[in-house]
């Protein structure tokens, strides 16, 4: 089956990347008539849209722009899907970066545990001596794993991109990334994968970087943060 690519014109001198046009129909053979050098083939996670580059980005500007291209060309194709905002860029300043972040996600809080505990459990069991402070210690401590995996879901370099494309550019504050719905069947892989095998595939293919070791700390807090993202959400496995 053919795949449209996207036509990309060369971005502003603003931010960064010089990239020519390039525009074209895949072949039936996986080849294109663009001429662009291997590697700079980017691919969406709907594993359909692709883009063409001439270049690699070598910053945000230049990386938000390769998500917004690609995210256009989904969009035309599926009118009839809601939009989600665009992503925000944080402040370049780590300690601002990192009250930012602070701001934008404490709300999403972990689970209040204060009615299972204390009098709450049975005489000898474990929790039945836990206090406030220990509920004060599990949700710092969760909410610093959150939080961690929110600032690699919006850095490249920690990514490991390749063009400055990050996970945010495509799915701000994780939007549709349903991890409640894995474990489920993936046409991009061809079988049935957790969330972070998707996660590597797209680390793979929208943001051209190495996949992570599924026991990387980076891959753990990734999954933290998207899972708290969707705090409330049913779980339906499989679904699509």
């Amino acid at each position: 089956m053919t795949t449209k690519r996207i036509p990309f014109l060369a971005l502003a001198a603003a931010a960064g990347v010089a990239l020519a046009a390039a525009s074209c129909i895949a072949r039936g053979d996986g080849s294109s008539s663009t001429g662009a050098p291997d590697g700079l083939d980017v691919q969406l996670c709907d594993g359909e849209t692709r883009l063409a580059l001439d270049a690699a980005p070598t910053d945000r500007a230049g990386g938000q722009a390769v998500a917004d291209a690609l995210m256009a060309e989904w969009q035309r194709k599926n009118p009839d899907q809601p939009v989600w905002p665009l992503a925000q860029d944080p402040a370049q300043d780590p300690a601002r970066r990192e009250q930012l972040l602070y701001e934008r996600f404490q709300p999403k809080k972990p689970f209040d545990n204060r009615y299972l505990l204390g009098e709450g459990q049975r005489e000898g069991h474990p929790y039945r001596d836990f206090e406030e402070r220990d509920i004060t210690l599990w949700e710092r401590d969760t909410m610093n794993f959150v939080l961690e995996g929110a600032q690699v879901f919006h850095d490249a370099g920690r990514l490991g991109s390749t063009i400055a494309v990050s996970c945010d550019m495509c799915h701000p504050d994780a939007a549709n990334t349903h991890p409640e719905t894995y474990p489920k069947y993936q046409t991009q892989l061809g079988r049935t994968v957790m969330l972070r095998e998707m996660i590597n595939w797209c680390i793979e293919h929208p943001v051209r970087g190495q996949k992570l070791a599924h026991d990387d700390p980076r891959m753990l807090a990734m999954e933290a943060y998207i899972y708290a993202q969707r705090k409330g959400a049913t779980l339906q496995f499989g679904r699509h």
